[in-house]
This record gives C-alpha cells, structure tokens and sequence, in this order.
C-alpha cells in the first residue's frame, strides 16, 4: 500500500469524526509532519503518515520530539490500522452534519 492511500484514508476518516486536515508544507522547514488534523472539541494534531516498512528520516524524528517537548499533540500512523486505532478516540455518534435553518447557508 502506498503513502498515498494511507493519506486518504486518514482524510476521510477525520472527517466522517468532524474534522478537517491540512496537508503541511513548510518552504523553510523540512521534516513537518504530512497533516494537521482539526477534530472536534479543539483537538489539533500533527500526523505524520507513513506505510509499513517506511522510516522516519532524522528531521522528521527531530520534528517529533519538538512537538512532544511542546506538549502538542503528535502521531506517526503507519497502516490504515493504525489510522482506525488513531481515529476510534473520536466518537462518530457525537459528530453529526450541521444543520441550517432557512434562513442560513454554509459558509
């Protein structure tokens, strides 16, 4: 299985939680994890996707030990497996889709 497809996955899995994720590119910081992931009740992570067999490379586990020395939140997911494990501290019954009165459209 590709990064790739882990990637997706790890998308949709956010946001059938509400959430939202943001692929991360940083023009003067190489190492940055792959995604920021906005989840419901102001949880935002940093997660670094990644397929068995893969490795982190020495800036991303440098990047790593900064979140963790900063108390933020951070997960290096290697498998679609473990993007479920990740993902199931979300309570899929709590996040149901907005809903707008007449008078409201989304933004």
């Amino acid at each position: 299985m590709r990064e790739s497809e882990i990637e997706t996955y790890f998308v949709w899995a956010v946001v059938l939680r509400g959430g939202t994720t943001y692929k991360f590119k940083s023009p003067t910081q190489r190492g940055v994890a792959d995604r920021i992931a906005c989840m419901p009740g102001g949880e935002t992570w940093f997660v670094e996707l990644k397929t068995k067999g893969g490795r982190l490379a020495p800036l991303q586990k440098i990047f790593a030990a900064d979140m963790q020395h900063l108390g933020q939140r951070y997960a290096c997911l290697w498998s679609k497996e473990g993007v479920d494990e990740w993902a199931s501290r979300y309570d899929l019954t709590k996040n149901k889709p907005p809903t707008f009165s007449s008078n409201e459209t989304a933004q």
